[in-house]
C-alpha cells in the first residue's frame, strides 16, 4: 500500500483532514505530521509516496520549502494555502505542483483530500495529445503527467486517428485545429461519422483568432474547446469535468448493460454483441457456437428454500461461468437462464468448455441461510453456418428442451451424433 502525507500545523485542520482522509483515502496509507521536521523525517522512511498535501507556510517553513523539497523529491504535490496572490499561485503552477487549495471550508478540504483519488484513478485513463507543435505537445503533455494520466502523442491527425483506432483503451483526445496532413476538424469527422469510437471525448484546441471556432469543433463532435494560450487552472478545470462526464457516461452504461444480482452482463449487452460477432463470423473460415444454459429445478429451490437461497444460488452459477469463459460474451438472459457465445470456437470445443463446467457444477455445492444445496443445469449448444442470431437461439432453445426433456444436467449440441451427458 503506497502512502500520502499531509503536512498541517493547524490542530483544527489536521482533525478535519484526519477525518475526511480516513473516509476516502482507504487505498492508502495516511501519514500526517505539523512541521516540516517531521515530514522530512517520515520522507526518509519509505519510497513508495503517491502524493503529499501541505501547507505552504509552516512553522518550520514560512516560505513554501516544504513545498519546494517535495517538488525536488518528485512527489506530486497538493498545496494548502490561507491565502495567495496571483504571482505566488502562477509561480507554484509552473514550479510543477498539482493544484492548490485555499483554505475556505469543509468543501476545500474534501476537494484537497479527493484530489488524491483523482491522481489515482487518472492512472488507468489515456490520453491522445494530437499537436504539430513540439513544445506546446510538450507542455500540454507535461500539464497531463502531473496528474498521473497516461499520455499518447501524435504530431498531426493522420498519426492521431491510427492510433486512436488501433488502440481502444484512448480514453481522452486533445487535438489542435491546425495541423499537417489531417487538420483537426478531419480528425474529428473520421472518428465521429466513420468509427465507431463514440465514447471517446474529444476536446479541441487553437490559437486562431475565429470566435465560431469552438462552435464549429463541438458541432463537428468535440465534447468541449480551449483557446490557446490557456491558464495551468482553466485547463486543469475543462479535463477534470471532461473525465468526470466520461465517467458518468460509462456508469450509466455499466448500469444498463449489468445484471445487477450476478453482475453479469444482461439480456441486452448480449443482444447487441452477438449481432456484431454473428456479422464477422460471415466468413466461411468463421466458426462461432452459442450455448443457452438453464438450471435445473430452479423453481423447486425458490419454493423450498426461499428466494434468498434462489439469489446465492444464480450468483455462484454466475461466478462460476465468469471464471471459465471469460474470454467470451456470457450473460444472464433473465431468471435462471444463461447464455453463452463462443466466436471462433467451433461446437465440440465448446462443447468440452460446458461439460468441465457442468462436472463442476455437479460436484460443488452452495451455502445458503436454508444450509448447503446443490444444483445442476442443462444446457443447448449449436453451431452456426447461417441465418440469424434469431434463429441461432432458437436452435439452442430447442436443444435446451431436449436436454430438459432426456432427464436434465445434461448438454445436448449439435453437429454431433450423440449429447455430451452426464447421464
Amino acid at each position: 500500500m503506497s502512502a500520502v502525507l499531509i503536512v498541517e500545523d493547524s490542530q483544527v485542520v489536521i482533525k478535519v483532514l484526519r477525518y475526511i482522509a480516513r473516509q476516502t483515502l482507504s487505498a492508502f496509507d495516511v501519514v500526517f505530521t505539523m512541521s516540516a521536521e517531521e515530514a522530512r523525517l517520515e520522507l526518509a522512511k519509505r519510497d513508495d509516496w503517491f502524493a503529499c498535501i501541505v501547507d505552504l507556510n509552516l512553522p518550520d517553513a514560512p516560505d513554501g520549502e516544504m513545498v519546494d523539497y517535495l517538488l525536488e523529491q518528485q512527489i506530486p504535490t497538493i498545496v494548502l494555502t490561507g491565502r495567495m496572490g496571483d504571482e505566488r499561485r502562477d509561480a507554484l503552477l509552473r514550479q510543477g505542483i498539482v493544484d492548490y487549495v485555499q483554505k475556505e471550508g469543509l468543501y476545500s478540504y474534501k476537494y484537497a483530500v479527493n484530489l488524491v483519488n483523482r491522481l489515482h484513478r487518472n492512472r488507468d485513463i489515456k490520453v491522445l495529445v494530437a499537436e504539430d507543435s513540439a513544445v506546446t505537445r510538450w507542455f500540454v503533455a507535461d500539464l497531463l503527467r502531473r496528474h498521473r494520466f497516461q499520455i499518447v502523442e501524435a504530431e498531426n491527425g493522420k498519426q492521431a486517428l491510427e492510433a486512436v483506432l488501433a488502440d481502444d483503451s484512448i480514453d481522452i483526445l486533445l487535438t489542435d485545429y491546425n495541423m499537417p496532413v489531417m487538420d483537426g476538424f478531419q480528425l474529428i469527422h473520421a472518428l465521429r461519422n466513420k468509427h465507431e469510437k463514440v465514447d471517446l471525448v474529444i476536446i479541441g484546441l487553437s490559437s486562431a483568432d475565429d470566435k465560431y471556432l469552438s462552435g464549429k469543433f463541438i458541432k463537428n463532435g468535440a465534447d468541449d474547446f480551449l483557446y490557446k494560450p490557456f491558464s495551468h487552472e482553466e485547463f486543469f478545470c475543462r479535463i477534470m469535468h471532461a473525465v468526470a462526464s466520461m465517467e458518468r457516461t460509462r456508469e450509466l452504461h455499466r448500469l444498463a448493460y449489468t445484471d445487477p444480482l450476478t453482475g453479469l452482463h444482461n439480456r441486452r449487452y448480449f443482444m447487441e454483441q452477438a449481432r456484431k460477432l454473428i456479422t464477422k463470423a460471415d466468413a466461411p473460415e468463421s466458426a462461432l457456437s452459442l450455448a443457452m444454459l438453464d438450471i435445473d429445478h430452479f423453481k423447486h429451490i425458490n419454493d423450498n428454500y426461499g428466494h434468498d437461497a434462489g439469489d446465492l444460488v444464480l450468483i455462484a452459477f454466475a461466478q462460476s461461468l465468469r471464471r471459465a469463459f471469460a474470454r467470451f460474451v456470457v450473460a444472464r438472459m433473465g431468471g435462471e437462464e444463461f447464455c453463452i457465445l463462443f466466436p471462433g470456437l467451433p461446437v465440440d470445443r465448446a462443447a468440452r468448455l460446458l461439460e468441465a463446467v457442468r462436472e463442476q457444477t455437479e460436484a460443488g455445492c452452495v451455502d445458503t441461510p436454508a444450509g448447503s444445496l446443490s444444483f445442476t443445469f442443462s444446457a443447448g449448444l449449436v453451431e452456426r453456418s447461417a441465418g440469424s442470431l434469431d434463429e441461432l437461439l432458437k436452435q439452442a432453445d430447442m436443444r435446451l428442451y431436449t436436454a430438459k426433456e432426456q432427464g436434465r444436467n445434461r448438454i445436448e449440441q449439435t453437429g454431433a451424433t450423440r449429447a455430451v451427458s452426464c447421464a
